[in-house]
């Protein structure tokens, strides 16, 4: 019996996987990858390792999890090194936790190995702190998805900079629910897509545009996107020295 490496291959870009995640993965003997990443991070696995493509993307037909979960304990009884590649973080919105109760009911070994998730990797493009002083003391990272045969839960989220994972085609309806609930329609939003990789581009704009649907012609639907608002992601001033030699704000 192997065991399972559950590694988070960050954001996008391939050398954003951490040093760990890349060692192990030129271990695998089978790796079990979402739709999400990036060709270039397969080349750290072994020639010889199997590639098994299990991926899900929103709106699409995709793996169901308990059949993902079939395949992750199938090959750890027949290899030695099972890498299950998931794109950012495994804790985030990965569904790890079916997972790991999948391969502890087998009693199979496994690891997590962490990754940045994207909305840090967003945070650095942007050149945007999650958290500034003054303006943002916390930070939440929430996701207007969920599955179908669940109830919708709909509740305020007060964190001064929001990140929604999976909002792509909700964000006229997120950016509707905040201003309802109290949100200035003027605070800055900033919207990253396929962060990290060569493809990636951003958007700013203010709560009341994505409200009235300003940015979903210019998404991508092939394209993952993040949409982060808050203060935080407001254009942040330059000091700029003046002809007669002073300090100011830009």
């Amino acid at each position: 019996m192997g065991k399972v490496y559950l590694i988070g291959a960050g954001p996008g870009a391939a050398d954003l996987i951490t040093v760990r995640g890349a060692r192990l993965l030129g271990m695998a003997d089978v790796v079990l990858h979402d739709a999400l990443v990036e060709p270039a991070m397969l080349d750290y696995a072994p020639s010889h390792a199997r590639r098994i493509a299990v991926g899900k993307r929103c709106g699409q037909l995709s793996t169901a999890q308990q059949f993902i979960n079939k395949q992750i304990v199938d090959a750890a009884l027949e290899h030695d090194v099972v890498v299950r590649l998931k794109g950012g973080d495994p804790m985030l919105f990965g569904r790890a936790d079916e997972e790991m109760r999948a391969l502890e009911a087998a009693g199979i070994e496994y690891e997590v190995v962490p990754g940045i998730t994207a909305a840090l990797a967003s945070a650095a493009s942007l050149k945007r702190s999650l958290t500034l002083r003054g303006v943002s003391r916390s930070v939440a990272l929430a996701t207007h998805s969920r599955a179908a045969d669940t109830e919708a839960i709909r509740e305020q989220v007060n964190a001064d900079s929001l990140v929604f994972y999976m909002g792509r085609d909700s964000g006229p309806e997120i950016a509707q629910q905040l201003i309802d609930a109290g949100r200035d329609g003027a605070t800055p939003v900033a919207i990253v897509e396929a962060c990290s990789t060569p493809r990636e581009r951003m958007l700013t704009l203010t709560l009341s545009e994505l409200a009235c649907g300003e940015a979903q012609q210019w998404l991508d639907a092939s394209q993952p996107s993040l949409l982060m608002i808050g203060e935080a992601f407001a254009a942040r001033q330059q000091v700029v020295r003046s002809a007669d030699g002073l300090l100011v704000a830009a």
